[in-house]
């Protein structure tokens, strides 16, 4: 089973509405975990300041650096709760996505909670790019909140990518399970899986004028259902709860999602090393910026951030 002991709530400095530690707290009074709330702030302003001397920069760096230590104290302080320890850091850095990775790894976090932005008009969620960064780069799975409850009896929807046989996308798929199951047992919530499947390639059935594209169909789409429900019976889920759709999973899962009204989506984000860490896939990119509900994203076992690399 997934661990959630030790969570990092990264705060969002322009508010004194904190989603992500709202969540953040629900999910360690499940888990008797410990929080630990964190900010990481810099003002370009206070490095170009050539008439002070070194030390004199330091000092006001350091008088910022305890006022919103003083705020964020004091916004822990409205939280907390029953037993549940909750600590709060704040750091000077000029790269947010870093201080909040470097801290993760040394700190050996287990799931890094984060509030999202929503466009006032279009009531879509907006991800910064610290949010991506983290998205990419992260060891830990990311928690994107928004600004809503789970409800008892909510709806947890996995990404399942049945369409590949590797071992590596086998063992994903599993891990976004476990994540779900633990999040269902906690919060009494339905377990949903979704899987998008091709439609048939349209040169085929021009350049094929015997070319079948209705049996064709059919046979993927079973294929991917079979597979679907092996997966689901192995974790005993109901076949009731998957969907498998025609289409690209871009496309698919944001649409169940909001169909099913679910609370969260938990998709996999594929494990690369070195520079190409930088990317998580275009199929994810592009699932994740349309999706209008908490967002639970995992690396595949035996990632590393590549600021473990460096």
């Amino acid at each position: 089973m997934m661990d959630y002991q030790k969570l990092l709530v990264v705060v969002d400095p322009t508010t004194d509405k904190q989603a992500a530690l709202a969540r953040a707290i629900e999910l360690a009074s499940a888990n008797n975990a410990s929080i630990t709330v964190f900010l990481s702030i810099f003002d370009f302003s206070y490095e170009m300041t050539s008439i002070l001397s070194g030390q004199e920069r330091e000092a006001m760096r350091e008088g910022v650096v305890a006022q919103r230590k003083a705020w964020l104290d004091d916004i822990v302080g409205q939280f907390k709760t029953g037993n549940i320890n909750i600590e709060s850091k704040v750091v000077w850095h000029n790269r947010p996505f870093e201080s909040i990775i470097n801290h993760v790894i040394q700190g050996q976090y287990d799931v890094i909670v984060k509030g999202t932005h929503e466009h006032d008009k279009l009531k879509s969620v907006i991800f910064t790019p610290t949010d991506w960064h983290l998205l990419r780069k992260a060891p830990v799975p990311v928690l994107l909140v928004k600004e809503h409850d789970w409800p008892v009896a909510g709806k947890i929807l996995c990404a399942i990518n049945v369409s590949s046989e590797d071992e590596t996308n086998q063992s994903l798929n599993v891990k976004i399970i476990e994540h779900a199951q633990k999040l269902a047992k906690q919060f009494d919530a339905q377990i949903h899986l979704v899987n998008g499947y091709p439609g048939t390639p349209v040169n085929l059935a021009i350049e094929l004028p015997d070319f079948d594209s209705h049996s064709y169909s059919e046979t993927i789409r079973r294929q991917h259902e079979e597979r679907i429900t092996y997966l689901a019976q192995a974790y005993d889920i109901s076949p009731d709860f998957c969907h498998v759709r025609e289409g690209l999973p871009e496309d698919v899962i944001p649409d169940l999602a909001q169909k099913l009204d679910a609370e969260l989506v938990i998709l996999g984000t594929i494990g690369r090393t070195g520079l190409s860490a930088a990317l998580i896939g275009n199929t994810a990119e592009h699932v994740i910026d349309s999706i209008n509900c908490d967002l639970l994203a995992v690396k595949p076992d035996g990632y590393k951030s590549p600021l473990e690399e460096a």
